[in-house]
């Protein structure tokens, strides 16, 4: 049981907007079905098409329109969107996309956030775009405990640690009393301490940049079986056993990683990890009752 708030940071806030809205209206009207003090502390993602995003590609545009309603439909909720501004490959020259700078305007209004990787695209947000807390991306790959104290040492809001670490308890011990500011990326399907990490963000990256996706990354783990079962086989995943020694050690902001993911997979993971074990039958009808017609 959670003595203080949780925090969950859930996935595709574009892709997967009316699933999320449905858990978050769900955890408004029933909140008994969900866990103690677990709160969506923000839905993290990008607008289709944006050329900052990093981490998965996603193609597509949006309109001015729809960017609106999609930043009200959570902002009304006081939920921050998080944009996913971790494309490593970014130059100056990217700095002045027409389309990027709409949404950050957009959305400047103290409450979204971004998420960062490279030092130019940070700075410059630091400089036009003040109001918006920025989180140290997982994509930064870095996995040494030094590197993660150096990083809380900056005025980062969060800094989200790399999976290889989430059961490194010597890491997890040293980073302890800056655990309020630390958050954990609970089910990651990637394989641990892979070496081609980074390169298959930065491949990701020019493939966002040039709205290209013909070529698929080598990856010499890929998994097909995308299912939350098979994930929760995998040596970085933080169970619901666990997650409650995190919490007693001072760590509240935990992640959902489902981006590119089906949306099933996205499903279970929100049951699993939200919702009480014994309503999530009567929770995953509810959300399908939304998903279908929209009712609460």
């Amino acid at each position: 049981m959670a003595e203080r708030d949780v925090f969950w940071h859930l996935p595709g806030f574009c892709y997967f907007r009316q699933l999320n809205y449905a858990v978050i209206t769900l955890m408004e009207k029933y909140p008994d079905c969900f866990r103690e003090g677990y709160r969506i502390g923000s839905v993290y993602g990008t607008f289709p098409g944006a050329v900052w995003n990093g981490g998965r590609v996603v193609m597509g545009i949006a309109g001015k329109r729809d960017i609106e309603a999609t930043l009200k439909l959570y902002n009304s909720r006081g939920v921050p969107v998080r944009f996913t501004w971790t494309n490593s490959v970014l130059e100056e020259k990217h700095l002045q996309d027409t389309y990027c700078n709409l949404i950050m305007r957009l959305a400047d209004n103290g409450i979204n956030q971004a998420l960062v990787n490279t030092r130019v695209l940070e700075d410059y947000i630091r400089r036009e775009w003040p109001r918006f807390p920025l989180i140290s991306s997982t994509t930064k790959r870095i996995v040494q405990t030094g590197g993660v104290l150096a990083e809380l040492e900056r005025d980062y809001f969060l800094v989200v640690l790399d999976y290889d670490l989430n059961h490194d308890a010597d890491a997890l011990k040293a980073l302890e009393p800056h655990a309020g500011r630390i958050e954990l990326l609970v089910n990651e399907v990637c394989t641990p301490g892979c070496p081609r990490r980074a390169e298959h963000y930065a491949q990701q990256s020019r493939a966002q940049l040039e709205f290209d996706v013909k070529d698929l990354f080598p990856c010499p783990n890929a998994n097909p079986n995308k299912t939350f079962e098979e994930c929760k086989k995998r040596p970085a995943f933080i169970s619901n056993e666990e997650i409650g020694s995190y919490i007693e050690r001072g760590f509240m902001n935990f992640k959902i990683a489902g981006r590119g993911m089906p949306m099933q997979y996205v499903l279970d993971a929100y049951l699993y990890f939200l919702v009480k074990e014994e309503k999530r039958a009567l929770v995953r009808e509810r959300i399908g009752q939304f998903l279908k017609n929209g009712k609460k």
